[in-house]
């Protein structure tokens, strides 16, 4: 039964209760009025005063997913956590336009993923190519200024000892601080270089090959919250299965099953799991 003060008396049109503020609705609450809601939102004209009423309302009703998502990075800079918050809502909002209730997942699963990736787009196009510690991220910045001033000053690219005078840092620092600078910047694998007979070529052909086993990261990301909805004996069966190796036969001695009724139980929950994949593709 959902809480007195999650809703108004009155009732919006379209047969959808009025949220008096969403933002605030109990987590418990807000899972109910969510299924609610994606259900007219399949069924309302697009553009309609009704349909944007919906899609509006499930946004503030799942900030707080958002704000879970976001803190998983609360170790970076805190004044960061409200643009990180901004771009988890677009990845929220991606989830609310493509989630469908016929396939049988909660929203709460299906929007992570979303949220998460967005995030982490916006590190990636934001921040550094490689991580370096804030120390050598600030020398970075005096460095290039130093440079700029003695090369003005000396007419030439200035040394090491020149630099670590100016800046007043040892000069092993100075050293550390330009290779860290490499780090600020990253060449796409697709740069052209010349050079070549045939003309130019891509830097990827110069180095190493693709590996697959990348996107596995991703992929155990996205089914962590699948496989955490199952019940206790789908997560039983997934982990004897593909950790411990057990046959099937083995799994069905400790369940007290036959090894059809296991493959049956095992079939339909790759089947759950796969369908969720897709839909975070």
């Amino acid at each position: 039964m959902m809480t007195e003060t999650a809703l108004r008396t009155a009732t919006h049109t379209a047969g959808l209760p009025e949220v008096a503020d969403p933002s605030k609705v109990a987590p418990k609450d807000a899972r109910q009025l969510t299924r609610l809601f994606f259900a007219q939102l399949a069924v309302l004209e697009e553009g309609t005063e009704e349909f944007q009423y919906a899609r509006n309302t499930l946004i503030e009703m799942n900030i707080s997913l958002v704000r879970y998502a976001a803190s998983r990075f609360r170790s970076r800079d805190p004044e960061e956590m409200e643009d990180i918050v901004q771009v988890g809502v677009i990845g929220l909002i991606k989830a609310i336009d493509r989630f469908e209730l016929s396939r049988e997942v909660e929203f709460t699963s299906f929007s992570i993923p979303y949220i998460v990736g967005e995030i982490k787009r916006f590190f990636r196009d934001t921040t550094w190519a490689v991580h370096v510690p804030r120390r050598l991220q600030e020398a970075r910045v005096q460095l290039a200024r130093a440079t700029e001033e003695l090369s003005s000053r000396l007419g030439r690219t200035p040394t090491v000892s020149e630099l670590a005078q100016l800046m007043n840092l040892p000069e092993e620092e100075v050293i550390e601080a330009r290779l860290a600078s490499n780090g600020y910047r990253s060449s796409s694998l697709d740069a052209a270089i010349g050079g070549s007979e045939d003309g130019e070529t891509a830097l990827a052909d110069f180095i190493g090959d693709e590996d697959g086993a990348l996107e596995l990261v991703e992929d155990f990301h996205a089914l962590a919250p699948m496989i955490a909805e199952l019940d206790e004996r789908s997560r039983r069966i997934l982990h004897w299965r593909f950790v411990e190796e057990m046959t099937q036969a083995q799994i069905g001695e400790r369940l007290g099953v036959s090894q059809m009724h296991v493959s049956r139980l095992l079939s339909r929950t790759l089947a759950r799991l796969r369908e969720g994949m897709l839909t975070t593709e």
